[in-house]
């Protein structure tokens, strides 16, 4: 039969609070996330410069999904 702790290891909510000095989550209600009024712009140049060692790391990354996407090299 195992034994029972006498201290209990308080949970991640109770270890937060006691460092945070405060109940976590904040009381009151969360805040609204309207994903319509969310802007997504883009302000990259026209050209991004890659070079052939990044694109090595990507190929050899993900590899498996590129050839499932795009098929076997030839």
């Amino acid at each position: 039969m195992p034994r029972s702790s006498r201290n209990p290891t308080p949970t991640i909510s109770g270890q937060l609070e006691s460092l945070l000095g405060y109940a976590w989550p904040f009381p009151g209600r969360p805040p609204k996330h309207d994903l319509s009024t969310w802007a997504v712009t883009d302000d990259w140049p026209g050209h991004v410069p890659v070079t052939e060692a990044e694109i090595e790391v990507f190929e050899r990354w993900f590899a498996d999904l590129f050839d499932e996407l795009f098929g076997p090299t030839p």
